[in-house]
């Protein structure tokens, strides 16, 4: 009885009616593809089959099927997310090609099939709303254009390239026309007496054609991608939030990221930062702001979602956060690893526990390293520009990387109540350092009135071991003076996994879980970063990742690989290409505590 009201009501909605577009779509054109590519299936009883679909007449009623057949398969991703230009080409393609049929006397029953289609889309037309990037609509112009010329050349090239084997000898205005022809997926005037040459003609123009096809309907439905950035008026309204519930979230401030747009309750009390990546609309940490107005976000969130036809993913957000999001957008969550909080009355270095990281820190010192721990407000803007230069000089790749754990800057004079430790020792006779004798480098952001949450975390890798503790060490130490109770140190992926895998009594799948965390650890710094951070006796939080679907899991880990710049999509750097300077007060993002590499003492 419930599956037979959940069906109805399904029915009622017409909800499902893109997905089964787009999959009809989808269907067809891979029908139309193989029938091109496999010369037998022409003259299969499938073929004949597949000659009634609407996907065989959907260019000029002759158009190749490889043609066609890619058109469709593009067509049915752009169908099934809803998108309002795919609905518009496809509602222009079904009556055509159904008038075409009718006027050769061809497969009626494909003309009969194609005004259904065209009824029902026309029917649901409220169904297809999600709008494409406005700015996408130049670019598709100039790209079909752009290639229908370079085609047109190369094409030229292609037909006369095989005089030996070409039929009488065909005049310009015939070559001309074998080209366009050809573009189109058609066969032209020009003939070749080896089968094989006209075969290599006729699949090289038609390909040619496919390509100026893909990425101009690419360009012209790809997902809309505006560009993220926090405007002045934006910042202020985050700020004031922070200000009164800043301390409900240990990332609340890293929704001050300039690279991320915000999006609030219709009561202005809560707020939601986000970017979007590769058709992904990801959030980062938990909504900021008053939790009685986090629906009100999340509904309008979700609302843009719909909007766009984006994937909706959060990452990082904790398990209240979790609830919320699950209970209000109908999300699954999924635990991904657990922050590291220490609380600053709780830490010592007494006792057997600590024997470690104490041997550790005492021979640091010994070594000549001295520490200080500032308010960055507190800085000079010489020991600011050292600071900058020496975090430049550490980065471990070219790409900055950070997203959801990182505020992307130092020294702006609006995070001023930041916390900066360094760590200082004169450098070897011979020796010259980017930032004078600064070797190390903690940056917390604050985290409420009594907090803060570590944001970068570099080094001189030249540096002696122990250098990373010495400096949380000297954090934890001098906290309370700052009038901080609470430290937020790195996230570890997948720690509960480690932890609960090593015990007594742990099952042969946990066991296979924490050994295959442990081999990946060869490369990623997954079960180091877990123990570095167990040295100073955390309490950990689990944060989790919030998605739609499991099938939406491969595409949110690309695009959040993305975001947080392990994974870079783009044209290569040029040598000669000049070098921008950065902004002021910016430095790139540490990699720490969003999980990335972290230089950890051995």
């Amino acid at each position: 009885m419930r599956d037979r009201t959940r069906l109805s009501r399904m029915l009622a909605s017409r909800s499902w009616v893109p997905a089964a577009a787009g999959y009809a779509a989808l269907a067809i054109g891979i029908l139309d593809i193989v029938r091109g590519v496999v010369p037998h299936f022409r003259r299969s009883r499938v073929s004949a089959i597949a000659g009634i679909l609407p996907g065989t007449v959907t260019t000029l009623a002759a158009a190749a099927s490889i043609l066609v057949g890619v058109l469709l398969v593009m067509l049915a991703h752009a169908l099934r997310r809803r998108k309002v230009r795919a609905w518009r080409a496809v509602v222009v393609l079904l009556p055509l090609g159904a008038l075409v049929e009718a006027l050769r006397w061809r497969h009626s029953a494909t003309a009969a099939i194609s005004l259904v289609l065209f009824i029902v889309l026309l029917i649901n037309r409220r169904e297809f709303h999600a709008l494409s990037d406005p700015r996408s609509r130049w670019r598709a112009l100039w790209n079909f254009l752009a290639l229908g010329v370079l085609n047109f050349v190369i094409g030229w090239v292609i037909v006369g390239v095989h005089p030996s084997t070409m039929v009488g000898e065909p005049t310009n205005g015939e070559r001309l026309q074998h080209v366009l022809l050809g573009l189109f997926g058609m066969e032209g005037p020009v003939q070749y007496s080896l089968d094989r040459t006209a075969d290599l003609v006729y699949y090289s123009l038609a390909g040619l054609g496919a390509l100026t096809a893909i990425t101009t309907l690419y360009l012209a439905l790809r997902p809309e991608r505006p560009v993220a950035a926090l405007s002045g008026d934006d910042e202020k309204r985050v700020r004031g939030l922070l200000a009164r519930h800043g301390e409900l979230d240990s990332l609340g401030y890293f929704a001050l990221r300039r690279d991320k747009s915000v999006i609030f309750s219709p009561s202005g009390k809560a707020l939601i930062a986000y970017r979007v990546v590769a058709g992904v609309m990801l959030a980062s940490g938990d909504p900021v702001g008053d939790i009685e107005a986090w629906p009100g976000a999340i509904k309008r969130f979700m609302e843009e979602v719909r909007r766009h036809a984006w994937v909706p993913a959060v990452i990082g957000c904790s398990e209240a956060g979790g609830e919320v999001w699950t209970r209000e957008a109908g999300l699954s969550a999924l635990e991904i690893g657990d922050e590291a909080i220490v609380e600053v009355a709780d830490f010592t270095l007494e006792g057997r526990t600590m024997r470690n990281v104490r041997q550790m820190v005492n021979r640091t010192e010994r070594a000549g390293y001295k520490c200080l721990v500032r308010r960055v407000r507190d800085l000079s803007e010489e020991e600011r520009e050292q600071i900058r230069a020496a975090a430049d000089s550490w980065r471990g790749t070219e790409t900055e990387r950070g997203f959801s754990m990182a505020l992307g800057r130092f020294g702006d004079p609006a995070d001023g109540e930041c916390v900066v430790v360094t760590a200082h020792k004169a450098c070897e006779e011979g020796r010259s350092l980017p930032a004078g004798d600064i070797r190390a480098i903690l940056h917390f952001v604050p985290w409420g009135s009594n907090g803060i949450s570590l944001d970068l975390m570099r080094r001189d890798r030249d540096a002696d071991p122990g250098l990373n503790e010495l400096l949380i060490v000297k954090a934890l130490q001098a906290a309370p003076s700052l009038g901080v109770t609470r430290v937020s140190l790195n996230f570890a992926m997948f720690r509960s996994a480690l932890a609960r895998g090593e015990r007594l009594g742990a099952g042969p799948v946990l066991r296979a879980w924490r050994g295959l965390l442990v081999f990946l650890s060869r490369w990623f710094q997954i079960e180091s970063l877990y123990k570095f951070n167990a040295k100073f006796r955390p309490y950990w939080e689990p944060r989790f990742l919030v998605y739609p679907t499991a099938r939406d899991l491969p595409r949110i880990g690309i695009s959040t690989l993305q975001a947080e710049a392990f994974l870079t999509v783009g044209l290569p750097k040029l040598p000669f290409r000049r070098k921008r300077r950065s902004g002021s007060g910016s430095i790139p993002p540490g990699p720490a505590p969003s999980g990335g590499p972290l230089p950890v003492s051995p």
